[in-house]
């Protein structure tokens, strides 16, 4: 199991500034070992309660909230990460495992009960969790992400782009997942995440495409049709 505890900023920015910021980024920052070009593929599944506790938590800005998703690098990928996100204040803490297909597959189906046989403690949270409220499978969303990373207090900076998804079929694994666009192709997703305090050379680098912090999510996103919901 994995553990990270940190903040996460998010903005919005034209495709425009996002080659222009990913150019400077590339002078002294190193991309993350997966990408190349604009980047690699996310897939990511995601799971509510029977009453969509987690949307709702969102929606309505509730200071403590989760999300839990199973999330793979497309198709072909032999693994996934089974991840649950909860927000704390101002920190995101997210604890990761990851599960083979066939794991994964039984958790696609809403099958929970491997969860129980992985000697791990927050395997069998996961378990009490999507199995006493009634966790089903809701939405899949999927993009192309290019990353950047530094040492220094752990920053990870994010461009998302091409933002797709389906609520009618939840293999992560499958060749022929058709999707919907839900987010304007020409505008990307920033999201710099890290421990303590932001560089100032990074956040001015920000400031200089006067790019506006904002509250987006990929999950609300993933249901804006099934809810009916405007989130943007």
């Amino acid at each position: 199991m994995k553990e990270v505890l940190r903040q996460e900023k998010k903005y919005l920015i034209s495709l425009e500034q996002y080659y222009q910021l990913s150019q400077h980024f590339s002078n002294f920052l190193q991309e993350d070992e997966h990408s190349s070009g604009d980047g690699y593929t996310v897939r990511s599944l995601y799971y509510d309660s029977i009453d969509d506790q987690d949307l709702d938590g969102k929606v309505s800005g509730i200071e403590t909230r989760r999300k839990i998703r199973l999330r793979n690098y497309g198709a072909q990928a032999q693994t996934a990460k089974l991840e649950m996100k909860q927000k704390q204040g101002m920190l995101q803490k997210k604890r990761s495992l990851t599960l083979d297909r066939q794991q994964s597959a039984q958790i696609i189906s809403g099958n929970y009960s491997s969860l129980l046989g992985l000697n791990s403690d927050f395997a069998a949270e996961c378990f009490g969790v999507m199995q006493t409220q009634c966790y089903r499978p809701k939405t899949v969303v999927s993009y192309t992400r290019k990353v950047f990373v530094a040492n220094e207090n752990e920053i990870r900076i994010t461009f998302d782009q091409r933002i797709k998804g389906t609520e009618s079929n939840f293999d992560i694994f499958s060749d022929d997942l058709t999707e919907n666009m839900l987010f304007d192709p020409y505008q990307v997703v920033l999201e710099v995440k890290f421990n303590g305090f932001l560089l100032s050379y990074i956040k001015d680098a920000i400031n200089e495409v006067n790019a506006s912090e904002l509250s987006v999510s990929k999950y609300c996103l993933g249901r804006s049709i099934g809810k009916k919901y405007i989130f943007l």
